[in-house]
């Protein structure tokens, strides 16, 4: 049985590993998670999920995967608001424009040093909501424990109309790209994987076969 440790305590990660339908455990990572002067954001992505890959890798059996997300607005980097008044600033600023999520998966197999990552990008257009439904968002509570103050799935809210990339990316966890990764360790995970997902998160998936190479 393949033992499979996630570098993330984020329950949105865990739901979506969840439906590889193989046990894992979670040990989050605990790094220096700031950016680095002129970083750029797709570097910066993937050296945090490689770091946080590598931080609790050490003897340990099977394989860790870690991941890390964030949203960038043209050249600025929306991280998880502090208060109400940073969660509304940010609300305001994506409203009505398309935006980018860029989620980075690395995988590392302790016992051989093996590892393999990639990075997801995504557009994300937001649709012109209220300001009273800003308001009632983060009374809610939601937008506090998010980078750029949302949550994709947020039914109630329902902050993105119209995506056509990777809806399970914005929410933290590319599975495609992950099972694509898995290949390089032997684990075959992509047959009924992007039906699971589609049921799982209600969204019929445009890019899974191009992602997967199964078209």
């Amino acid at each position: 049985m393949i033992n499979m440790i996630l570098a993330s305590n984020s329950p949105r990660r865990s739901e979506l590993l969840g439906l590889l339908n193989l046990p894992f455990e979670v040990r989050p990572a605990d790094i220096n998670e700031n950016q680095r002067p002129g970083e750029p954001p797709v570097d910066y992505v993937r050296r945090m999920a490689c770091q946080k890959a590598q931080a609790i890798s050490e003897d340990q059996p099977g394989l860790v995967i870690a991941a890390d997300t964030i949203v960038v607005d043209e050249d600025a980097l929306l991280g998880k608001p502090a208060d109400p008044a940073e969660a509304h600033g940010m609300l305001v600023q994506l409203r009505g424009r398309v935006h980018q999520v860029y989620t980075a998966i690395a995988i590392v197999e302790p016992r051989t040093g093996q590892a393999v990552d990639a990075v997801c990008r995504t557009d994300v257009p937001m649709r012109d909501y209220t300001d009273a439904e800003i308001e009632a968002y983060i009374t809610s509570g939601d937008p506090f424990d998010k980078a750029g103050g949302y949550g994709i799935q947020n039914a109630e809210f329902h902050p993105v109309l119209g995506l056509q990339g990777c809806f399970a990316s914005v929410m933290g966890l590319p599975l495609c790209h992950l099972a694509v990764g898995l290949r390089a360790f032997g684990i075959h995970m992509a047959e009924g994987l992007p039906d699971r997902c589609q049921a799982y998160i209600n969204y019929q998936c445009p890019v899974y076969r191009t992602i997967l190479g199964t078209s």
